[in-house]
């Protein structure tokens, strides 16, 4: 694995991200993720994807849901 996507995969497992960590994920991530940026628990986030309640773009791709990062970086910048 390249030094790059090694840091990258770190990046993606961390605890606490920053936004700019959250600027250099893919184009969408998982549900878990998305709830470590936002600092809630994934079911919490779940539970507002269920209720049509989430601050952040959420694709549905078959059985699972994805996160925009681009809404998710717009959510942690305040605009």
């Amino acid at each position: 694995m390249s030094s790059a996507r090694a840091m990258r995969a770190e990046t993606l497992s961390t605890a606490a991200p920053t936004l700019e960590d959250v600027r250099g994920w893919p184009a969408t991530v998982d549900v878990s993720q998305a709830a470590t940026a936002l600092g809630c628990s994934k079911s919490h986030l779940y539970e507002l994807i269920r209720r049509g309640e989430c601050p952040v773009r959420v694709l549905p791709l078959g059985g699972r849901q994805r996160v925009v990062t681009a809404s998710l970086v717009r959510l942690l910048e305040g605009a």
